[in-house]
């Protein structure tokens, strides 16, 4: 069964996996209430770290949109024992890698070494998350070099459809639905003020995840952490209890006014662009990523647009040549989730690809799934499980998210369990609450004819 992550201090260790001929798993509450989750592995002579912090844009004001993005572009340009160069450099001479993402829930840190240099990779890591300048002269050098991130997404019609599109479907005046990386307007208006408060609001012992996976050894690196961050000024209090994570709460966020129906009905949100192509997003609200039916959507999502054999690709593009691109795709955050398809087309075809798209999911809900369906979507699903789970990155990232999403730690073969548990009248039956589901289009491309 399935492992509660309590955020009870009382409970200071969890063995989450024993090892044996597998991996050890183990989860530590250490002083402060810093979460460490570990994954031995003695195969490799690797580790990839992780420092997770559960704030992203979703957690912003409106006015301080980009915010949560430029702190984390400001904690690589230096801390009080490091200039930017030297957080650079400390990775590049070992043969190492970091980096960071900013999600509209978390942000993360982390950095992949030989796992002789992990003791480097978190002595750097924790320096930028605990004692980072957050220098006036450094905002204002990002700040232009967001300005052109956001402008090089914009160039990019994948990139902006889909920005989008999740802002249509989730709402563009919510949270969730606003861009991780702010506007030209906003991350133009960011304040050094703005970058200090919400450091200073959520960058703290009691909401910091640190996740590790490789050859390492789970008491040395507490030990490591636990000073690293002492170090760096943070008041490790014995006995503290980590935050509680949010509350995931299951239900739709449709843009004001939206009326789900079937795709045809749908009228399209334009990006007028002089492109030879129009890019379509066709989809609206789904799942939150606690919902139980989170497996059976991975399993519709693999027969629906999952690869060459789904029947997207084999009805749109192999049978018919009407596109060269074309997939499903799902996502899901704490209380809020959203399925779509993408396509890119001739523009006169635009209007019969999307008919197309539409009816695969009618399909599914008037005629369900067939069992060789099931097979090849359930052997893809859980064979790009495994692969993916080959390198310790990957295992990293799924630690993070078991810990602040899930709250609940499974093992891969618990979870390819769950998978196999999938039957066809369970994907008839979310196909059917997704073909009336339909809020949202979006068209980037030239002007309709």
């Amino acid at each position: 069964m399935p492992i509660d992550l309590t955020t009870d201090a009382a409970v200071r260790d969890q063995l989450l996996e024993p090892g044996g001929d597998g991996p050890l798993v183990r989860r530590t509450i250490l002083p402060g209430g810093v979460r460490l989750l570990t994954e031995t592995d003695r195969s490799v002579r690797s580790a990839t770290l992780g420092l997770w912090l559960p704030v992203g844009s979703r957690d912003e004001t409106p006015a301080h949109a980009g915010s949560t993005h430029a702190l984390e572009h400001l904690l690589f340009k230096g801390t009080a024992r490091r200039s930017a160069l030297d957080i650079a450099t400390a990775f590049d001479e070992v043969g190492g890698e970091s980096n960071a993402v900013t999600a509209k829930e978390h942000t993360v840190y982390h950095g992949r070494v030989r796992s002789a240099d992990l003791p480097l990779a978190l002595d750097v890591l924790t320096d930028m998350v605990t004692s980072s300048q957050l220098a006036p002269e450094a905002l204002e050098t990002e700040r232009e070099v967001i300005l052109e991130e956001l402008a090089m997404a914009q160039d990019d019609p994948t990139d902006s459809g889909y920005e989008e599109f999740l802002a249509q479907v989730l709402g563009p005046d919510t949270p969730m639905g606003r861009p991780v990386g702010g506007t030209l307007e906003t991350v133009s208006a960011l304040t050094d003020a703005d970058v200090r408060a919400h450091f200073a609001a959520h960058y703290r012992p009691q909401n910091l995840v640190v996740t590790a996976v490789g050859d390492l050894d789970h008491d040395e690196l507490a030990e490591r952490l636990t000073a690293s961050l002492s170090a760096g000024g943070w008041g490790l209090q014995e006995g503290a209890a980590p935050s509680e994570r949010r509350p995931a709460l299951e239900r739709s966020l449709p843009a004001d006014g939206a009326v789900p129906g079937p795709a045809s009905a749908v009228v399209p949100h334009r990006i007028v662009r002089p492109l030879e192509q129009t890019h379509i997003y066709l989809g609206g609200p789904s799942i939150c990523a606690s919902s139980e039916d989170r497996h059976t959507m991975n399993v519709l999502m693999a027969i629906l647009g999952g690869g060459m054999s789904s029947r997207l690709f084999q009805h749109i593009r192999e049978e018919r040549g009407l596109v060269y691109t074309v997939y499903s795709f799902s996502a899901a955050y704490r209380d809020a989730g959203l399925f779509g398809m993408y396509a890119a087309c001739r523009p006169a075809r635009a209007e019969q690809v999307v008919e197309l798209m539409g009816a695969e999911i009618e399909q599914m809900r008037d005629h369900g799934v067939t069992d060789e369906e099931m097979r090849r979507a359930l052997g893809q699903i859980t064979g790009a499980l495994a692969l993916g789970l080959e390198d310790t990155a990957s295992r990293m990232g799924r630690l993070g998210s078991l810990e602040l999403v899930q709250g609940r730690y499974s093992t891969v073969d618990q979870a390819l369990e769950k998978m196999a548990g999938v039957t066809a009248q369970d994907v008839r039956d979310l196909a059917a609450r997704l073909a009336g589901s339909f809020t949202t289009r979006v068209d980037v491309g030239p002007e309709a004819g």
